[in-house]
């Protein structure tokens, strides 16, 4: 028998497995702040500044040593991490 762990569920995810968000739950931007919802396109980071930075780094690097940016923020970046894992936001 099988452990609750490893039983997959209709809509494709295994229990307790962490959903992926589009992007880095790391990567801040001033809009980021305005929004009452997750951020679901690039535009919803960009402002007329264009400017992100990594809430890890504090910087517009990101710990991988490349930018952060919606573009470069995505799943399978070595540092990222789902928006939806607990102390993300």
């Amino acid at each position: 028998m099988m452990s609750n762990d490893s039983i997959k569920q209709a809509d494709g995810l295994i229990a307790n497995e962490i959903p992926q968000s589009p992007f880095c739950g790391s990567l801040r931007s001033k809009k980021f702040f305005m929004r009452d919802t997750l951020p679901a396109v690039a535009a919803d980071y960009l402002d007329a500044s264009n400017h992100c930075w990594c809430r890890v780094t504090q910087q517009v690097i990101g710990p991988d040593g490349s930018p952060a940016d919606p573009d470069f923020c995505i799943p399978g970046r070595t540092c990222y991490s789902s928006a939806f894992e607990a102390g993300a936001l």
